[in-house]
């Protein structure tokens, strides 16, 4: 117990220090004696002196002390290890924000997709982006709040749908059991959405032209565009293709789907009285 505790390291620190002062003060001493006898200016030797016995007391101090210096290195970087764990998302946020910053995929008031989640973009800061939900179904929103951590941002794709917050290039179907010959319809209800979309033709065509050259690639539109075909369990499918102000596609989508009906049943019984005229002839 006693040689433990003569090699403590504060003990030995003791001794050191106090040796290293006492050298210092032996240096000291020697220097103003020769100094007198001499009658010359040695002090630059024995601060030399002094500064190489500081170097050594330090070094010596640096080797009594190397365990628990290292066991202190060791906690310290065992703590930064698990501050980082604890606040590496945290972290993630805030490098998102810096990413958002620099590239700026989108601004306050743009509308967006994130991942799954549709929206418009209302505030954005290092943690988070805030978004109001849209229904891309019917261009409205949904009065729900989506909060998407930054980090989320680096690692799912964003599509920015600003074009679409003016314009949009509306889709949708009409299915129906029936089974007769659809095509003498075609012509009048193509002309029916041309009729449709006719108040704001010009306004469509200039805008289909700039979203062409920003992408610049060619995209459907302005004309309408109507395809009939089948669906996999053989029912007819009308599908309409309209480019057209967002806050009027419901509107002109409801209208064309009640002029169809009309005319749907329309030709529907035009046909079945010609093929029970038809029939009653043979």
């Amino acid at each position: 117990m006693n040689k433990d505790l003569l090699l403590h390291p504060v003990l030995i620190s003791l001794v050191v220090i106090t040796i290293a002062f006492s050298l210092k003060a032996l240096v000291d001493r020697f220097a103003r004696h020769k100094a007198q006898k001499k009658e010359k200016d040695i002090r630059y030797i024995s601060h030399n002196i002094k500064h190489f016995i500081n170097l050594v007391t330090v070094l010596l101090l640096l080797f009594v002390w190397s365990t628990e210096i290292q066991n202190f290195a060791l906690s310290i970087a065992a703590f930064a290890v698990a501050i980082v764990f604890a606040t590496r998302e945290f972290i993630q946020c805030v490098i998102g924000f810096i990413y958002l910053v620099t590239t700026r995929p989108f601004r306050v008031g743009d509308w967006v997709q994130v991942g799954e989640y549709y929206g418009e973009i209302a505030e954005t800061d290092w943690i988070k982006t805030t978004m109001h939900e849209i229904d891309m179904h019917t261009y409205q929103f949904s009065r729900k709040t989506i909060y998407i951590p930054n980090n989320k941002l680096i690692t799912s794709p964003i599509k920015n749908l600003n074009f679409v917050k003016r314009f949009t290039t509306h889709h949708f179907s009409i299915v129906r059991k029936e089974s007769f010959n659809p095509y003498p319809i075609y012509t009048t209800l193509s002309d029916k959405a041309k009729q449709c979309c006719e108040e704001f033709q010009d306004v469509a065509g200039r805008y289909n032209s700039i979203i062409e050259r920003k992408l610049d690639a060619k995209i459907s539109g302005p004309e309408p565009e109507i395809h009939f075909s089948t669906t996999d369990l053989g029912e007819f499918k009308a599908s309409f293709t309209l480019f057209c102000p967002t806050e009027k596609a419901l509107e002109i989508e409801h209208k064309l789907t009640e002029y169809f009906m009309q005319l749907w049943y329309s030709e529907a019984a035009k046909q079945e009285s010609s093929n029970t005229s038809h029939n009653k002839t043979t």
